[in-house]
């Protein structure tokens, strides 16, 4: 049997509307882009949404802004996929690396440890689709003595008064937050569309705004769709009306927007995410801990706790007591066997960008600690019961030789 990681979910809906959009003689950011955006506000709760081409992107252009630039800190999880750190660099500013609770979000008390005159923005993050605890982070960025280390240097900064917080919040698209959607749960929430997303538009990501009442969110939303398209007074369709070619570039912006082709794929599928293609991850999810529960070894990743709910992006089985070693052995084995499965994440201190930055991996034991017992497993709506059964069957048969020869050994 042959499983895959996580393929898209492409259906007659997808097909048709992207066909549509050939159809229609119109493939850049028009129509299906605002429709999109349209359908985000309405599945987040979300002030405005801004569609881009990338998460990363995305998290470039509210950086910039924010007015974020050299001699800036950005907080962030150690333990997270690199463009959360790239984004930032990109603005020439300093990530600041922290470790993270044992349910693999960031430690609200090791942020408060961090935060100095320099620190612009928090960018906390959502992994496998689980909510950070937004509450004791926003918490921690209005108390006064925060509030007095803030030192604004651009017009944003000064209107907003404090530090920004920006959710990493390419997993969690659906995720539940004390009864509300997770993308409301701070400032400015950041969704990633990529190939393997519970959405995706292909390669693509949005911006949802969130931003206190001092902000305009109208006119930022305007803002930011000029931002996309390099500073450009009107849009590509816009222009393309009669008497519309007459334009002017307002500004230094960039060229990110999300083109109609690519949303054509999204759209299709977001109108059904809430009422099935949610469920069936989790139907999965439920699965895969049914089976697991009763071993030993079985760390239960965090799923619902009345107060969070993940979206089900990823299952992140972690094994107790093995080393990084036995998880590796434990990989090839259910490779072997016809699954693909993966780990999230190799920690930033890890890859060789980082390590060369001086960032060493022995500061953050628990970032270490969760990658070398984690194993993410295939999770997606398209799995049926026997191919479920099967993932199962063959990990437990994976970690059992695994433990066993660690016995005999």
């Amino acid at each position: 049997m042959k499983i895959s990681f996580s393929p898209p979910f492409i259906d007659q809906e997808v097909i048709d509307e992207v066909v549509d959009t050939l159809n229609s003689g119109w493939i850049t950011s028009g129509p299906k882009v605002k429709a999109l955006e349209d359908e985000v506000v309405k599945i987040t709760g979300s002030q405005a949404a801004v569609a881009v081409n990338s998460w990363t992107s995305g998290a470039i252009l509210m950086l910039k802004w924010f007015g974020v630039k050299e001699g800036d800190e950005v907080i962030m999880p150690a333990y997270t996929y690199s463009a959360t750190a790239l984004s930032v660099l990109h603005c020439g500013a300093t990530p600041v690396m922290v470790d993270i609770e044992d349910d693999f979000t960031i430690s609200p008390g090791k942020v408060r440890q961090a935060i100095t005159n320099k620190t612009k923005v928090i960018m906390p993050v959502d992994f496998a689709g689980w909510p950070c605890n937004y509450d004791a982070l926003t918490e921690i960025i209005c108390e006064p003595e925060m509030k007095s280390l803030f030192i604004p240097t651009s017009d944003k900064q000064e209107k907003l008064g404090r530090i920004l917080m920006i959710s990493d919040a390419a997993h969690s698209i659906g995720a539940i937050y004390k009864g509300k959607s997770g993308a409301v749960a701070c400032d400015v929430t950041i969704l990633s569309f990529h190939a393997v997303k519970n959405i995706t538009t292909g390669e693509g990501g949005c911006i949802c705004l969130n931003l206190p009442s001092a902000f305009d969110t109208q006119n930022e939303y305007r803002f930011l769709k000029m931002y996309t398209l390099n500073g450009q007074s009107k849009s590509a369709l816009e222009k393309s009306k009669a008497g519309g070619w007459k334009y002017d570039i307002l500004f230094q912006g960039l060229k990110i927007n999300l083109p109609d082709l690519n949303a054509a794929i999204g759209l299709a599928q977001i109108r059904h995410y809430k009422n099935n293609l949610l469920p069936l991850r989790k139907k999965v999810a439920l699965a895969y801990f049914e089976g697991f529960k009763l071993f030993p070894w079985f760390i239960q990743p965090p799923l619902c706790d009345g107060e969070r709910e993940t979206s089900y992006h990823l299952f992140p089985l972690r094994l107790k007591g093995i080393t990084e070693i036995q998880r590796d052995r434990i990989i090839e084995f259910i490779m072997e066997k016809g699954i693909a499965v993966n780990v999230h994440f190799i920690p930033m201190p890890m890859m060789t960008l980082f390590k060369d930055l001086g960032y060493k991996i022995d500061d953050f034991p628990m970032s270490y600690k969760n990658y070398a017992h984690e194993i993410s497993l295939p999770i997606y709506p398209q799995l049926q019961p026997d191919q479920i059964n099967y993932i199962i069957d063959m990990v437990i048969s994976g970690v059992e030789a695994q433990l066993t020869e660690t016995i005999d050994g």
